[in-house]
């Protein structure tokens, strides 16, 4: 069975569900899954995986970088412009100096609200689902991080901004443009979104979604690839007999070196392929999550 990922560059119109339908079809397969939804009008990298890399998932890295366009001056009752216009404001006359300022308290770590129309789970159900209703929700704000943000470019003449944003994953772009355009007193919406970097991928690893079409399909990344930010540990051959049945490993003495209880760890078996995930416990042993090829 095909195990790996593949990276899409998905384009605008089209749902990440959708793109895992392509997917499905191309490679034939009923096993497969996305790694951190886009919206339709969003373009840029989708992570997929195929077949058992589907828990994997869990295990890539989680922050993601995106290049988006902020248009000051207009609120939405979807943060961005595809949603319904709710007000229009003049643009303060601004410099770059004066929107990095800004820009400066969306920096680091702080609590943001998700937009109305967005995916969270209200009482077991879609925040968006309750809104196309009619109702109005009173969303909880969420620990979010943003690591780097950074003023693209600034269009005084039309108040549209280009950024770039490296992120926590729960980080909403649209409710970044809906707060820095509060904070300037003029109203903000995001107008553009492109995703250039998620679980680990970016766009250089990136395959247009036509060329599902072709025959082979485009080859699928190794998972242990993906898995390199992780450290290894590598399984003699007499220790394989009792992975396979999930029983406790000892961690080998370059692995345990700084190794801290609860962290993730990649298992190779004897011949080099992925064996699967454990965890590190007490006592400088491997405690295994994810056996491929369980006994």
């Amino acid at each position: 069975m095909a195990c790996g990922f593949l990276v899409l560059d998905k384009p605008a119109g089209l749902s990440s569900h959708a793109c895992v339908g392509r997917v499905r079809r191309a490679y034939g397969l009923k096993r497969v899954g996305h790694g951190g939804t886009l919206d339709p009008a969003v373009t840029g990298v989708l992570p997929i995986a195929l077949g058992p890399a589907t828990r994997l998932l869990p295990y890539l890295e989680g922050d993601k970088t995106y290049r988006g366009v902020i248009q000051l001056g207009i609120r939405t009752s979807s943060d961005d412009l595809e949603g319904e216009v709710l007000d229009r404001s003049a643009v303060p006359a601004l410099g770059e100096g004066e929107l990095d300022a800004a820009l400066a308290a969306f920096r680091g770590a702080f609590k943001q609200v998700p937009p109305q129309v967005s995916a969270v789970h209200v009482d077991g159900e879609r925040a968006y689902a309750r809104v196309r209703r009619g109702e109005t929700l009173e969303l909880a704000a969420r620990a979010v991080t943003i690591h780097r943000l950074e003023l693209l470019d600034w269009d005084a003449s039309s108040g549209s901004l280009e950024l770039e944003v490296a992120c926590t994953a729960g980080t909403y772009i649209r409710s970044l443009a809906r707060d820095l355009g509060e904070a300037l007193g003029c109203g903000g919406s995001l107008a553009r979104l492109r995703r250039t970097g998620a679980l680990g991928f970016g766009l250089d690893r990136a395959v247009a979604l036509e060329e599902l079409d072709q025959a082979p399909p485009p080859a699928l990344i190794d998972p242990l690839a993906a898995l390199a930010h992780l450290k290894q540990q590598r399984l003699d051959p007499d220790q394989e007999l009792g992975w396979r049945c999930g029983r406790l490993l000892e961690a080998s003495p370059e692995l345990g070196t700084g190794l801290q209880t609860g962290q993730a760890v990649v298992v190779v078996g004897a011949d080099g392929s992925l064996a699967g995930m454990a965890r590190a416990v007490e006592g400088g042993l491997l405690q295994p999550k994810l056996v491929f090829n369980a006994a």
